[in-house]
């Protein structure tokens, strides 16, 4: 694909409206300086210059979904607390709909706080408590699928292991949805071994694979479509789950795609040419894989794609997203021929 391929394509994206359903988090960055090593531990003492919040995880994917697609909903569960409050407040002010998100005052919502220091990452706290839904939230999620389904031309899971997303809603999903022209796709967790059906394609990364196949994890040699380690690894996760499409990320190897007919295995090189931060790569990677697919493009088109997105997005610090001029941009480039490790 090239940049006016891509500019057509684009302009197929803007009616698209789009369900995520997942783990969602709020993303706290306090940026600052550091000029010294504390005199209690030997640890540097950050100056916080600023705080700022962002949407994460499931929330995250759909934040990437803003500049592209017609509407984007949300759906998870926030605690009912003050950081849920300021979830919710940032997703509306990006105009995502959050009507599909549901309250609990029993676990707090999921909060990962970077300090960054000149750039780099020091420490990450998490204040988290992995949380099921009860029977009535099961059904009210499923309720909502069913209702919005006509509307729909894509649904997203992403899976983060905090407990949303469970086998049961998994295949309540299916149930409703499976079966009809609305793309369904997977980013999995592999703490949550959940037996996925009537999946258009799911996204794991290299470990997550072989971590699902219950292989010990190798290298992958080059070109990746031609390696024997990778085509056994997609047939033990076809064998696995029910899906037409897998999108394998290889981090500084690009990614693989194949379909479940094994007549198409596909290897699309790596793009990044910068490297400062990898948080939320994957969370692009679904986003625009699955946008692209809802707009009729051929999968391996889509997987160049996110695969460009991706690109841009681990050259910013924080969990960061992308516009339609950055994407282009992107695409114009040539791919990297001594690419950094970008595993996601």
């Amino acid at each position: 694909m090239d940049g006016t391929r891509l500019g057509t394509s684009l302009g197929k994206f803007a009616d698209k409206r789009i369900l995520v359903v997942g783990d969602i988090m709020l993303d706290r960055f306090l940026w600052g300086g550091v000029s010294r090593i504390s005199p209690e531990a030997p640890v540097p003492v950050v100056e916080v210059e600023r705080d700022e919040l962002y949407p994460g995880g499931a929330a995250n994917v759909a934040r990437n979904l803003l500049p592209f697609a017609g509407s984007v909903s949300v759906m998870g569960m926030a605690g009912a607390d003050q950081d849920g409050d300021q979830l919710l407040a940032i997703l509306r002010e990006r105009g995502l709909d959050v009507a599909p998100i549901q309250r609990t005052p029993d676990a707090p919502t999921t909060v990962k706080t970077r300090v960054v220091a000149r750039s780099q990452q020091v420490v990450r706290i998490d204040r988290e408590r992995r949380h099921s839904p009860t029977a009535d939230q099961l059904e009210a999620a499923a309720g909502t699928v069913a209702e919005r389904l006509p509307d729909l031309d894509a649904i997203i899971i992403q899976d983060y292991g905090k407990g949303f997303v469970s086998q049961a809603l998994a295949d309540r999903i299916a149930e409703v949805a499976g079966g009809t022209d609305t793309v369904i796709t997977v980013d999995p967790n592999p703490c949550n071994t959940i037996a996925w059906r009537a999946a258009t394609a799911i996204k794991p990364n290299r470990h997550e694979a072989f971590r699902f196949a219950g292989l010990p994890e190798s290298p992958i040699s080059d070109p990746p479509s031609e390696d024997p380690t990778l085509r056994t690894l997609a047939g033990e996760l076809f064998g696995r789950w029910d899906t037409a499409q897998l999108l394998i990320t290889l981090g500084e190897q690009g990614m693989v795609h194949c379909g479940r007919d094994g007549g198409r295995f596909t290897h699309i090189p790596p793009r990044a040419h910068e490297v400062f931060d990898v948080s939320g790569a994957g969370d692009t990677a679904i986003a625009l894989f699955t946008l692209a697919l809802a707009a009729g493009l051929d999968p391996v088109e889509a997987a160049e794609i996110s695969n460009w997105a991706s690109a841009v997005v681990v050259g910013k610090v924080g969990t960061a997203t992308l516009s339609a001029d950055e994407l282009l941009q992107a695409a114009s480039r040539r791919p990297s021929t001594n690419p950094p490790d970008i595993s996601n």
